[in-house]
């Protein structure tokens, strides 16, 4: 599947700021980016650092006053895409080195608080089939609903409320998935269907030797899907940290298929 990808920010900085941005369609074989421009105005300093896993790239970017990025891409998604439910859970002693972290909780994913609820619920089933399980009970008792939620707002707090947005779904999905002893990390993606378009957070599962996207909020699927970067949880794949005081002014992303 072939994509055109875009996004635009539009920031009011006042004095000097620091930001890393992670907005870039990353460089991995399962995507080939045809073209792509990136545009971020004046600035005092511009550089690049690997993203987590050696998945993407952060830019760090310091500067002033307004700030405007342009991004955009064609990316073709060539992924080989698996149906994980008939995965099988990879025994913890094989697990590779690169996914043994994604077992362990992180700052939203307090998943040790989780392990009887997902072993009463889901406790028949194992492998991708519980993953399955988890996503569908996901779908099914949460509503997806803005403003709900906050930087603060964990996989605990979105549990209790069943609700909140695709950062939320992701949470919950990952912190149960490491509850069952499967790892399981984020991944903020650019995504075909997602409405109201913006940057899109996923969960990537473990299974089966190799990663697999899933969106609990059933908008995109995995064939349309662009990553962007991964991480623990939604601390490590922000589109934008700022380590200081930004004003928000504008901010939109396109996602169109190329036929």
């Amino acid at each position: 599947m072939k994509l055109k990808i875009a996004s635009v920010l539009n920031y009011d900085l006042g004095d000097t700021v620091d930001l890393m941005l992670q907005l870039e369609a990353a460089h991995i074989p399962e995507q080939n980016i045809l073209e792509t421009r990136l545009d971020v105005g004046e600035h005092d300093h511009f550089a690049r650092v690997s993203g987590e896993d050696m998945i993407g790239e952060r830019i760090w970017l310091r500067t002033r006053g307004n700030l405007e990025v342009n991004y955009s891409a064609t990316v073709e998604v060539s992924r080989v895409l698996t149906d994980y439910r008939t995965l099988e859970k990879v025994p913890m002693h094989l697990l590779p080195g690169a996914a043994v972290a994604y077992l362990n909780e992180s700052r939203y994913c307090p998943s040790h608080k989780f392990l009887s609820f997902v072993q009463s619920e889901f406790g028949e089933t194992e492998g991708g089939a519980k993953i399955g399980a988890i996503r569908d009970w996901i779908f099914d008792h949460f509503s997806y609903e803005s403003g709900i939620s906050d930087t603060y707002t964990t996989a605990l707090d979105t549990f209790v409320e069943r609700r909140g947005v695709c950062r939320d779904f992701a949470h919950v999905l990952v912190t149960l998935s490491r509850a069952a002893g499967i790892p399981a990390r984020m991944a903020s993606v650019y995504a075909l269907g997602v409405n109201p378009p913006d940057f899109h957070a996923v969960a990537e599962i473990f299974l089966g030797g190799e990663w697999h996207l899933i969106d609990a909020t059933g908008m995109a699927s995995e064939a349309g899907m662009v990553k962007i970067c991964v991480g623990r949880d939604a601390a490590d794949i922000s589109f934008l940290t700022a380590y200081g005081s930004i004003a928000v002014i504008s901010q939109s992303v396109t996602v169109e298929r190329i036929s």
